[in-house]
């Protein structure tokens, strides 16, 4: 039986100079049949190639903020802390690994906001100064971080309800950061009662997803596991 090794960008911890990187993660490829691996941070060209012809997908964690200039703005006074060395990272991974050679990916909070900055989109650098939803929904909750606390509607027909096949589900929230001006290349999967889009896919792609609450700290979630399934099985050819 095949298992396919996917590569699991890491953590940056900058107050102790470290990587680091959250259980949930490796458990959630691991459950669904994966063999997650930790990557290096670095953007070295040599050692991305090899880094694409190794794994067979890439899970792109949460994080510190995207910088604004990867989408054509300057930094606001609300963007918080950023890490250009995992942006450097990550958009040669997602340009060689993704784009070049199909592979899966998946993205996860941070995740979905590298997709659609590194293919055009744009990100409100700050939700409660710059986005005014229908309604008032808090994207960033307060503790404890692995239970849901908002719904988002599923979009009828988009490849997440034909996996899920509801119409909406509860999931926990923790940015504030999120998606403003969707990439071309992108289409919604799922949004929240407020308006902002919290799930995307690539058409025409193996496997790109991505969502922009935590699957990885609700495991114990049937949802949560359909998620990864889906992602560790088009990694493993299904």
């Amino acid at each position: 039986m095949s298992i396919p090794v996917i590569g699991v960008t890491p953590l940056w911890d900058e107050d102790r100079d470290s990587l680091w990187m959250l259980p949930g993660y490796m458990d959630g490829i691991k459950r669904a049949g994966g063999m997650p691996v930790m990557l290096p941070l670095s953007s070295d060209e040599v050692l991305i190639e090899q880094i694409c012809r190794t794994v067979d997908g890439l899970l792109f964690t949460g994080g510190q903020d995207v910088f604004p200039g990867l989408y054509r703005e300057e930094v606001s006074a609300y963007c918080g802390s950023v890490c250009k060395n995992r942006d450097n990272m990550e958009i040669a991974l997602f340009s060689e690994a993704v784009i070049k050679k199909n592979k899966p990916a998946l993205g996860i909070c941070r995740g979905i906001q590298l997709f659609n900055a590194a293919l055009g989109g744009t990100l409100y650098q700050d939700l409660s100064s710059q986005f005014k939803g229908r309604i008032h929904i808090n994207h960033r909750q307060n503790p404890p971080a692995n239970v849901p606390s908002h719904t988002v509607m599923i979009k009828s027909g988009s490849p997440l309800h034909l996996r899920i096949n509801v119409e909406s589900i509860e999931v926990n929230s923790s940015h504030h950061q999120g998606v403003h001006e969707l990439s071309s290349e992108l289409e919604s999967m799922a949004v929240t009662e407020d308006g902002l889009i919290e799930a995307v896919y690539m058409p025409g792609r193996k496997f790109i997803w991505a969502v922009q609450w935590h699957p990885e700290l609700t495991l114990y979630d049937k949802n949560s596991h359909i998620l990864f399934d889906a992602f560790v099985g088009a990694c493993n050819g299904e």
